[in-house]
């Protein structure tokens, strides 16, 4: 059974009591010893954050270092290198049976680092929350994938309510922006004919045309069939091509995907979730209305 990484607090007094010694450590070296407490596996010391950015065990781990250096109870030393403080002693002679942030807040250092007024920039719901479980990040990119969801979620009803003209349009915008086609005047060409024999055009892999890539676009609300799949494998066989792309607006049975992978033509499947996805990356449909800079403490720029 896998086991889910403890939140950040949970691993406050883990943390602190492996700090006990009053000797130096480093970050690395205190996850790997949370990591072996928690029983935690190498599959759950990969698991990323949302974004991908940072393993989710180091980000909980690094945070809960930073809270309790907050009040008070542990220092940093050196560069990446921390140890326990007196009062960070005199809590661990208590015996606690949890330090969290209501623990935290006993102490008047952390209580005036939360009672900061937040800057007008902070995301909304990234202020302190008495019973949060996830770090500041995880709060912000859940906040930013809901976000994108919805967005993904609107994009598709616009592009099954739009005219078969207007998705030929924005599978022409989405190709370019992902660097197929050369100029956008070559793919709306290469792209706007009637269709011929289950191919509804055809659009260089790049710029220079080295190779051809084979289009079928489908405005569709039922999954698409399998004898679609087979038709346009044909066709592709017939035209000596080697690479298609298929996309719609609705999906693709398991069947249909297996039947892909095991074809010889090397054909990407791209449905109406994963389309609205690549719109939201290429900025095909969408304005940007906020932008947000995460940044951490360079250590290099306060070494003395």
């Amino acid at each position: 059974m896998k086991l889910t990484i403890p939140d950040y607090q949970t691993f406050m007094l883990p943390l602190l009591k492996i700090l006990g010694d009053g000797e130096v450590h480093t970050l690395s070296e205190c996850i790997d010893r949370l990591a072996a407490e928690f029983n935690l596996t190498a599959e759950d010391r990969k698991e990323m954050l949302p974004s991908g950015a940072q393993p989710k065990l180091n980000n909980r781990v690094s945070w809960a270092r930073t809270y309790m250096a907050k009040a008070g109870l542990v220092e940093k030393v050196g560069r990446g290198q921390f140890r326990i403080t007196e009062r960070g002693k005199d809590l661990l002679q208590k015996n606690p049976d949890r330090i969290d942030k209501r623990v935290l807040e006993t102490y008047p250092e952390f209580i005036e680092f939360k009672s900061r007024p937040p800057s007008a920039k902070i995301p909304p719901g990234l202020g302190p929350q008495p019973d949060e479980k996830n770090s500041p990040e995880e709060r912000l990119e859940e906040s930013y994938f809901a976000i994108r969801d919805s967005v993904a979620r609107d994009l598709l009803e616009r592009l099954k309510k739009g005219s078969p003209s207007f998705f030929e349009r924005v599978v022409i915008d989405v190709l370019v922006a992902m660097g197929y086609g050369g100029s956008r005047k070559d793919a709306a060409e290469a792209l706007g004919g009637t269709g011929d024999g289950g191919v509804d055009g055809r659009i260089k892999e790049d710029k220079l045309g080295l190779d051809t890539v084979y289009i079928q676009a489908k405005r569709w609300e039922e999954p698409v069939p399998e004898r679609v799949i087979r038709e346009f494998v044909g066709s592709l066989e017939g035209k000596k091509a080697r690479k298609g792309v298929l996309i719609t607006t609705s999906s693709f049975s398991p069947k249909v995907r297996d039947y892909v992978e095991r074809a010889e033509k090397r054909i990407a499947l791209i449905d109406g979730e994963t389309l609205a996805q690549i719109m939201i990356d290429c900025g095909v449909g969408v304005t940007e209305q906020t932008a947000y800079r995460v940044v951490r403490i360079d250590e290099d720029y306060f070494e003395e």
